[in-house]
Formats: structure tokens, C-alpha cells, sequence
């Protein structure tokens, strides 16, 4: 079952879900906001056949660049882009979670997380954002932008993520 804006409140205060930092303000009726952190990457630009296989690691193809607060990240038309929530999220192992983009992005045409929007029970890092600009024009990012929201979930039985990304920074 999907937890309302009172079981999330209730869970928090239980240690079932830790968010760190967290502000009562971001819980809405059915989801938490999520804001990006002020690390992003982007692909280096090349003009060669990248093979896709389990073992490809997209930070040979990509750059890091670390912004103030003040200063935006600038993603354009048709640009993929990776964002890390200033958030760290713990789930307990019968709770899971799901990542959405925000309405009112998605009207500028910004895909907040492209695919891959499934957060495993019993993680504890924070999540990298997977963005494209669908729009026809460039789109500022700021840091600490509530761009996309989670929806817990609890499970059936319990489990601790502990694969590739259970520590993952961006």
C-alpha cells in the first residue's frame, strides 16, 4: 500500500524512513518532495558507437561538475543529465519506494527520472536523478529545486538492497 502524507509523518518518526535533511514542509497527501543536490553529470560529447552491456560504467562517458548554490545547471533540448537529491534516504526492509518527476517540470517538458524510478527496501544513499530536456528550449536547474517527489510503499516481507548502487553517489 502507498503511505499517505500521515503515514509518512508516523514512519519518520518511527526510524521506519529517515531523510536526511528532512522538513515536514516537503510531505505532501501521498509523497515526499526531493530536491537536487549541486552535484550533476552530463555526457562528454563524442561522436562514437557506445556499446551498452551490464558492465558499462557511465562514468568513463560522462563529466562531474559540482555548482554553488546560486549558479544553475543549464541542460538543453534533448540532453540527458544526471542530479543527486540533496536527500538521503534509509528505508526499512519492508518499505519501498518509487521516484516521480514533478507536474509542474513535466509541463516544461523535464523528464525527472527518465526510467529506473524503483527504490529498493533497506537502502540508505541518495538518489540519482536519471533527467532529459524533451523541451525546445534550454532549461536552468538550481540547486535545491524540488524537481521530484518519492512514494513510499510498504512490502511484503522484508529484504536490504545490496547491490551495484546500494552505495551510490553520482
Amino acid at each position: 500500500m502507498i503511505l499517505t502524507g500521515n503515514a509518512i509523518r508516523e514512519a519518520v518518526e518511527k526510524g521506519e524512513i529517515e531523510i536526511d535533511p528532512f522538513d515536514p514542509a516537503q510531505i505532501g497527501p501521498g509523497s515526499y518532495d526531493l530536491a537536487i543536490a549541486n552535484e550533476f553529470r552530463f555526457f562528454k560529447k563524442a561522436h562514437k558507437i557506445l556499446e551498452v552491456h551490464e558492465h558499462l560504467d557511465y562514468k568513463e562517458e560522462t563529466v562531474l561538475v559540482n555548482l554553488p548554490d546560486d549558479n544553475p545547471f543549464i541542460i538543453m533540448p534533448g540532453e540527458c543529465a544526471h542530479a543527486i537529491t540533496r536527500e538521503r534516504i534509509k528505508l526499512a526492509g519492508n518499505i519501498c519506494a518509487w521516484l516521480q518527476g514533478r507536474s509542474s517540470f513535466a509541463r516544461l517538458g523535464l523528464m525527472v527520472h527518465i526510467t529506473a524510478a524503483y527504490v529498493q527496501p533497506g537502502v540508505n544513499n541518495q538518489q540519482v536523478l536519471e533527467m532529459f530536456n524533451a523541451s525546445p528550449i534550454p532549461l536552468a536547474l538550481r540547486p535545491g529545486a524540488r524537481v521530484c517527489q518519492i512514494i513510499f510503499q510498504r512490502c511484503e516481507g522484508e529484504s536490504v538492497y545490496s547491490g551495484r548502487y546500494a552505495r551510490q553517489r553520482l
